[in-house]
């Protein structure tokens, strides 16, 4: 802020009283216990002087001049137009004072006087009906308000009672002409700045404006959010929840169907009603997901039933559904076994389409281990080693150290496996915390273990092996135990790994993969030797993280 020092002596505020009055022509430099007489069309003509600013500081400071005089010139720096982008009368600039700093410049009696009497103006100014097309002037009043209120390090409005009306005030700014004013950049003090400053009783009574037509739902949900009290984050999820019922309803596209016509037209565009029809359903499922997305701002437990039973629905389009799962990321309850019930569910289900499949499993992810543990364990043995894949590595993504033994035992039982299977549990074990993967190698490869559990131990190297660790698994290439044969019919199983030979022209060779030994020999050695090059998938891995492609 631009704004030297006031006076800070009495002489130096009578001298520049003198001064005024010579100016202006009032009548003699002495000054009387009733001071010059100036008026308050004098004040208020001062709005468009250069000298302005200055003169008006000097009636507000001064004790020689009535209180309602003073009040005006207050009210006079508030409403001054800026100058040059400005807001001269509030923060001042290099040749005069401020209100801000005018006001604080004075002792807390005499300033609580003025603002006592400046209040109902700014409250009047505030909370004015703005006329259809016409210019919202309450923003000078506004920006007085939230500054005196937050000036410095505790603002100038000490006393309890004005301080109210004008937070009051402030609030009933807020609840008017919201897309408006937030959008509005002239302001010193935006709409989301005064929010965060009221906190929950500003958006208390913004609850109301959530509605289907309303263009800010984004906004105002993330406000809700952060700034709410359970209470208004709760109306507020209700009320989410009518717009994204109608929002999914045949009455919303019979309300669009005019507005998408009119469009055609306009463009020029002439389409069957199959297309018209297309049309509005792209255009439904564009709305709900921006609907969606502020719901996920706001949670609670509307919303988040809500998302549950549409995710449920298989009739509903596969989009649709994903959206709703991702809406719920952090929403489920670890404590309520509903929620991972539902994720579960969905997870086995035969019927779940793919993406749906894989936003659930995140959803589960972020759920207790004892929550889903026995759930996952029981789809070891799916016919689909996709699916396996993904709830073994969910597992091991939610265990602990003390929990790698019940894993293990449990993989050793599975009759099938893919060859990226082990690749991707050696690798998901070593991020388990406080796991000394030296130990656990050395014990998992032992002999007495079957091949799905050897293997998952020793495809640690795969992915972390270095070359000068090859000594460690040389002992493995002459060993003889089956690996894990494919299910039928299954895809991208194979257990084959590409081996690139010696010389100057080196040659690539496809194994096929039969036993222990030449896992290692063939897969992992050759991974740990190249750990500088970018590690190669083994041939028919696929590249997702572990969900069914069909």
């Amino acid at each position: 802020m631009k704004a030297r020092m006031g006076p800070s002596t009495q002489r130096k505020r009578l001298t520049q009283l003198a001064l005024l009055c010579t100016h202006l022509s009032l009548g003699s430099l002495a000054l009387t216990t009733v001071g010059c007489r100036i008026t308050n069309d004098d004040v208020h003509a001062w709005a468009k002087k250069v000298s302005g600013p200055r003169k008006l500081i000097a009636v507000l400071q001064h004790d020689k001049y009535a209180t309602k005089l003073r009040v005006q010139a207050a009210l006079t720096l508030v409403t001054m137009p800026p100058r040059g982008g400005h807001a001269v009368g509030l923060l001042g600039d290099e040749d005069a004072l401020g209100l801000l700093v005018g006001l604080k410049e004075m002792n807390e009696s005499e300033r609580g006087l003025i603002i006592a009497g400046l209040v109902p103006y700014l409250e009047k100014g505030m909370l004015a009906p703005v006329e259809d097309g016409g210019p919202d002037e309450s923003f000078p009043y506004k920006d007085a308000a939230y500054l005196l209120l937050t000036y410095g390090e505790s603002g100038l409005v000490s006393n309890p009672k004005d301080q109210d009306r004008l937070k009051k005030a402030l609030v009933g700014w807020t609840q008017h002409n919201f897309i408006a004013r937030m959008d509005d950049t002239t302001q010193l003090s935006g709409m989301e700045q005064v929010l965060r400053y009221l906190r929950a009783d500003g958006v208390r009574g913004l609850t109301p404006l959530i509605d289907v037509d309303f263009k800010k739902l984004r906004q105002i949900a993330t406000l809700i959010k952060e700034l709410g009290d359970e209470p208004t984050k709760l109306d507020a999820s209700v009320r989410m929840v009518k717009i994204a019922l109608f929002v999914d309803s045949d009455a919303w596209i019979k309300k669009k169907t005019p507005a998408v016509q009119e469009a055609n037209k306009a463009s020029g565009l002439t389409v069957t009603p199959q297309q018209l029809e297309k049309q509005l359903r792209a255009f439904q499922g564009e709305e709900l997901q921006r609907v969606f997305g502020a719901m996920k701002s706001v949670g609670q437990k509307p919303i988040v039933d809500y998302f549950l039973a549409y995710a449920k629905k298989p009739q509903n389009p596969e989009e649709r559904r994903a959206a709703a799962l991702a809406a719920l990321e952090g929403q489920l309850d670890r404590k309520n076994p509903a929620h991972a019930t539902a994720m579960l569910d969905l997870l086995s289900s035969d019927e779940t389409p793919d993406r749906v499949r894989d936003i659930a499993a995140r959803r589960i992810g972020e759920l207790s281990r004892d929550q889903v543990a026995t759930r996952l364990f029981s789809l070891f043995d799916h016919d689909r080693w996709q699916l396996r894949w993904t709830v073994a590595s969910l597992v091991l993504k939610l265990s602990n150290k003390s929990q790698i033994d019940e894993f293990m035992q449990r993989i050793g039982k599975v009759k099938h496996m893919a060859i990226s299977e082990p690749f991707s549990y050696g690798k998901l074990v070593g991020e388990v915390p406080g796991v000394a993967m030296n130990d656990l190698i050395t014990e998992y490869t032992r002999s007495k273990y079957p091949a799905p559990v050897r293997l998952s131990a020793l495809g640690y190297y795969y992915g972390a092996g270095k070359a000068n660790e090859l000594a460690k698994v040389q002992p493995f290439f002459k060993d003889s135990q089956k690996v894990p044969s494919c299910p039928k019919d299954a895809e991208q199983c194979a257990w084959e790994c590409t081996v690139t030979g010696q010389g100057k022209t080196p040659k690539s060779e496809t194994k096929t993969i039969k036993t222990v030994g030449e896992f290692v020999e063939y897969c992992v050695a050759p991974a740990m030797s190249a750990r500088k090059e970018t590690n190669k998938r083994p041939k028919n891995t696929p590249a997702s993280d572990g969900v069914e492609k069909k």
